[in-house]
């Protein structure tokens, strides 16, 4: 059994420097125009057999915008922060910084009081693997950034520690194929997605 993955990073609903943790708030004017100029390359993934986004309100929308009229999926949802939903990077750190730097430094760490990141890869590995598909299918799904990572971190089978050194844009996209363990990372030239 074969099946190919393709993750589209949701467009933003702020600035990068302005991003939150579990960050529920719809796209803005920017991510709008964002999903329209990049329209023409993504669109034609809406052929794809099943079409999947995480709950987030951009991801919905980036996926409504897109036409893929996609399925929410709850295993696709961002990492549970606890204590520091709705907080910048900075802002936590400002907080508490010994339990920012412990979270940082050991992928199993809850110091927030939510999901280790080691726990949410999990998840989202465990997503992609039960994906009920053909063989041959083709799966798209809008995700949070956050998820696109923890997705490649599994499917390469990657110290978790890995996740931070990926860096997904807004509306970026990337392919994984394989099944049952056996993923690989495709890359792919814009216009000869089959």
């Amino acid at each position: 059994m074969h099946v190919r993955v393709t993750f589209v990073a949701a467009a933003r609903s702020s600035s990068l420097l302005a991003e939150r943790f579990q960050d529920d708030r719809p796209l803005d004017q920017a991510g709008w125009d964002e999903v329209q100029r990049a329209a023409g390359h993504l669109v034609p993934l809406a052929a794809a057999e099943l079409r999947y986004c995480s709950p987030t309100p951009r991801s919905r929308a980036t996926g409504d915008a897109l036409g893929y009229a996609p399925l929410v999926q709850l295993a696709l949802r961002d990492c549970d922060m606890g204590r520091w939903r709705g907080f910048t990077l900075g802002e936590a750190m400002a907080r508490e910084p010994s339990a920012v730097d412990a979270w940082l430094a050991d992928p199993r760490s809850t110091p927030h009081g939510g999901e280790s990141l080691a726990s949410f890869i999990s998840r989202v590995g465990g997503w992609l693997e039960t994906r009920p598909v053909e063989d041959g299918s083709r799966v798209v799904a809008v995700a949070e950034p956050s998820v696109v990572r923890a997705a490649l971190v599994y499917a390469l089978r990657a110290q978790p520690s890995s996740y931070w050194n990926i860096d997904v844009r807004p509306l970026s996209t990337v392919t994984l194929a394989g099944r049952d363990g056996r993923w690989n990372l495709r890359l792919e030239q814009g216009a000869s997605r089959g």
